[in-house]
């Protein structure tokens, strides 16, 4: 069982915090495509977005991610939490290795270490966000309780 609260009190501010990162990456992923239209796709150029460096290939990326977050916000019963978890790990180790490779010539996102600090908190507020998020029936809440007394 994993030691994650159910039904957690502060739980639609958590929601919350998931759907704005949604839609942050939504706006950085069109704004992005508007910006790089007709570059190459994963150009290394000096094109910046919000701050951060990006091509077309990390704009369709990040923005479709994005889209992501955001259906599994719409459509809920505990897939907003799966969703949230795996891309706050995926979005932290995204972090990290464009970080490595910033300026090296496998840096085909056009990440700058501004885009990459922005990857990584992105990713720590969609774990904390889908750790605190998850709903559950009373006999899970019950479970739950039970477990943590047990620590």
């Amino acid at each position: 069982m994993a030691h994650n609260p159910v039904n957690h009190p502060a739980r639609p501010i958590y929601r919350a915090l998931g759907g704005l990162i949604g839609l942050y990456l939504v706006i950085f992923g069109v704004f992005g495509v508007i910006e790089a239209a007709g570059s190459e796709l994963f150009a290394q150029d000096d094109l910046r977005i919000l701050g951060q460096g990006a091509n077309l290939g990390s704009s369709l990326l990040l923005g479709g991610l994005g889209l992501l977050v955001l259906v599994g916000l719409v459509i809920g019963r505990n897939l907003d939490v799966r969703i949230n978890k795996s891309l706050g790990y995926a979005f932290m180790a995204l972090g990290l290795v464009a970080l490595g490779i910033e300026r090296t010539e496998a840096n085909i996102l056009n990440f700058t270490v501004a885009t990459c600090v922005v990857t990584m908190l992105l990713g720590v507020v969609l774990l904390t966000a889908g750790m605190y998020s998850k709903v559950g029936t009373e006999d899970e809440v019950h479970a739950w309780k039970e477990a943590c007394l047990r620590l």
